[in-house]
């Protein structure tokens, strides 16, 4: 590997003798976490020399499809579970299946859970990054706000029903909003559906699921929310964010990912102490069917990133060498002592913790890896970037009032189906 690594240097070097590589990510919170990671790499490569780019979420994705068009991709990406499948099957993503054989030839196996290969796999079965991190939602609530209504606090115990009545008696008493239902999938709807039952696409992920029984039931629940006095409408949220609501005490809940929790300790000192994390509540009857996965009444959504390198990219073989690096435990575990996420790699979970460590005020994280037992993976499939903002659109009109429910349901299914139906056509 080391003459492979001083050849590859060799050609493609600059004016210093080193390689360059560009490592490009969107989320600026996360950026200690890679550097960290990237120094510890290039402290046993000193002629490689990686430089992380963090940019913003739309503007990430409108230079790398652009960068893919001309060839001209950065070293290393961050790679999303919504994306992977449209970037893999056009051939964009170098195949990694084969990557850590000279280690383990049974090496993600050993060390990454099924959802996390699933996250990094292409519609082939193949494996087109190395797996990063993985998250899930889960509810976060105004102890004040709980206290000054005489409310409990949330228990893994609670139903849909204990949070419609928790919402009406905070409002009543404290004139907030109870719960905040804004309009999103791995954070919103996704997981009400599960929850009772129903499902977005089915296990093949080949047709959608929107007017099955449970999901619709899920639906009704999460829309008709919006429709009492203690959940804004869908307005509200166009100009205030939900964490922005929360963080200002206009509302007592919302659903969360855990990749933000860090940030928001960070950001609002105020408030720490004040507020805290519970499992999402359950459905007390769900409708169950042969699509239903057996969580009785529970679910969340569960997503992960993964580390990729382009097909043809000009310095692959070393950009492979470093994303084999960044599977590696030890490379995991400063990924999660940095904060960076929920390492992927099994065992280096916990090191995540280590990011509350310097806070006296303390979060219920137990309940975040408690939920991976019975989470769902995030349902993407190879026509999501055609279908995602489409269906997004169309709920839209539902939450104003411009489409039924029962209406938009069927329009969305019949997006999914129609996107995913060229897509199988083309493949």
């Amino acid at each position: 590997m080391l003459l492979l690594l001083l050849s590859l240097t060799g050609c493609g070097s600059s004016s210093d003798g080193k390689t360059h590589l560009t490592f490009q990510i969107w989320d600026v919170y996360q950026r200690p976490g890679m550097q960290a990671m990237c120094d510890a790499y290039t402290a046993k490569h000193p002629d490689v020399v990686i430089e992380v780019q963090a940019t913003s979420w739309s503007e990430y994705w409108t230079k790398l499809e652009a960068s893919a068009e001309s060839n001209t991709m950065p070293d290393i990406f961050w790679m999303h579970t919504n994306q992977l499948l449209y970037y893999a099957d056009f051939g964009m993503l170098a195949d990694v299946t084969n990557l850590y054989d000279d280690v383990e030839s049974d090496y993600y196996e050993k060390h990454f859970s099924e959802i996390s290969r699933n996250n990094a796999s292409g519609s082939d079965g193949k494996l087109y990054g190395v797996p990063k991190d993985k998250d899930n939602g889960l509810l976060v609530y105004n102890k004040e706000m709980f206290d000054a209504a005489g409310v409990p606090y949330p228990t893994e115990d609670w139903t849909w029903g204990d949070l419609r009545d928790a919402s009406q008696k905070i409002h009543d008493k404290t004139g907030k909003y109870g719960f905040m239902a804004y309009n999103d999938d791995q954070l919103g709807y996704w997981c009400f559906v599960y929850q009772a039952g129903g499902h977005i696409l089915t296990a093949d992920r080949t047709k959608a699921g929107y007017t099955n029984p449970g999901s619709v039931k899920g639906m009704e629940f999460y829309v008709n929310m919006q429709k009492e006095d203690w959940c804004p409408d869908q307005t509200y949220f166009t100009e205030t964010a939900p964490s922005t609501a929360f963080f200002s005490e206009a509302g007592a809940m919302y659903l969360e990912g855990n990749w933000n929790l860090p940030q928001l300790m960070e950001n609002y000192p105020e408030m720490r102490g004040k507020w805290d994390i519970a499992k999402l509540p359950r459905c007390a009857d769900p409708i169950e069917d042969s699509e239903s996965l057996d969580k009785d009444g529970r679910a969340t959504l569960s997503n992960g990133l993964c580390y990729s390198t382009a097909a043809r990219g000009k310095n692959r073989e070393i950009a492979l060498n470093v994303i084999k690096f960044f599977g590696t435990e030890e490379a995991q575990r400063i990924q999660g002592e940095k904060g960076a996420a929920i390492p992927a790699y099994i065992g280096c979970e916990e090191t995540w913790r280590a990011a509350f460590d310097s806070y006296n005020e303390k979060l219920n994280l137990d309940i975040i890896f408690e939920q991976f037992d019975y989470a769902v993976q995030a349902v993407y499939n190879s026509a999501s970037p055609k279908w995602k903002s489409q269906v997004l659109d169309e709920l839209t009109r539902v939450y104003s009032g411009e489409r039924d429910l029962k209406t938009g349901l069927k329009n969305m299914e019949r997006i999914v189906n129609k996107e995913t139906a060229k897509k199988l056509a083309d493949d």
